[in-house]
């Protein structure tokens, strides 16, 4: 008797073997008991390489947001809906924004959600307590999903059409004990602080556990630009450039911020090359 589900062993050799790679995913449950127990199932699975397991949406944005930052992007995110602060559905609406948004899958208790959800363009919808063999079908279609996906790819996609989708990045940050999301086309420019980055909007500015060097690298196809080893700016904030006594400066919004020796020949390039470009 077949239970129906999907099988790998009744795939031809090369789809078999590509079922076979591993996925990283990362579940999201307030309640811990939950958490372990899916956390539990998914590292059980062969075809998941990396499970994390975290309590809320903030937490799941910032293990997001390093994953991407390490080159080692998250497939898909197990995602309880009802949580106190900013709830599943939120974050899955805050998810559709990446540039390549990871596959959700709902885990709840609740069946209310589901049309909401899969609106969402979830991948699948798990009820509370999740059965292994159902589980086992969710990760079935994402490894799925992500083939497919890999094989839709253009062999040498252009930066210039990656370009547009960078900029709808959502960016958790921290303001006076205050978790807020703000766009990556709305930050003006970033400022070193330790440990930490605070980006700049016109509204305000808040705090990121990240190196400068990282962020450099991550969204310099947003238009960012190292001028100090201090600060990040975006180009299209820039207002104006300044030289005065001999002292290169740029003018955001108001702020003026130096450009170091190392950096003005580069800012200038860049400036230019924009100019140039056609409207």
């Amino acid at each position: 008797m077949t239970s129906g589900l999907p099988c790998p062993l009744c795939e031809g050799p090369e789809r078999r073997g590509a079922l076979e790679r591993t996925l990283r995913v990362l579940a999201v449950d307030d309640e811990a008991p939950a958490l372990e127990d899916l956390v539990y199932l998914l590292r059980s699975d062969p075809r998941v390489a990396h499970v994390e397991g975290v309590t809320d949406a903030t937490k799941a944005l910032r293990t997001l947001h390093r994953a991407m930052d390490a080159g080692q992007p998250v497939d898909a995110v197990f995602l309880d809906i009802r949580m106190p602060g900013l709830d599943g559905l939120d974050l899955a609406r805050v998810l559709s924004r990446f540039a390549q948004p990871p596959r959700i899958v709902f885990v709840t208790a609740h069946q209310e959600p589901a049309v909401e959800a899969f609106e969402l363009k979830a991948l699948d919808y798990l009820l509370k307590p999740v059965r292994p063999e159902r589980l086992a079908e969710s990760v079935h279609r994402i490894v799925h999903e992500v083939l497919d996906s890999k094989a839709a790819e253009p062999a040498s996609p252009a930066p210039a059409e990656k370009a547009p989708d960078v900029g709808d990045e959502v960016i958790p940050v921290e303001l006076g004990g205050i978790t807020r999301f703000i766009r990556l086309a709305d930050i003006r420019y970033v400022e070193a602080h330790g440990d930490y980055a605070r980006l700049h909007t016109a509204t305000g500015s808040g705090l990121v556990r990240a190196a400068l060097n990282g962020l450099e690298e991550r969204w310099r196809s947003a238009g960012f630009v190292r001028i100090h080893r201090s600060h990040l700016v975006s180009l299209g904030h820039i207002d104006e450039l300044r030289l005065e006594d001999g002292h290169l400066s740029v003018n955001i919004g108001g702020a003026v911020l130096p450009v170091s020796r190392r950096h003005a020949r580069h800012l200038r390039q860049l400036l230019v090359r924009r100019n140039r470009q056609p409207s």
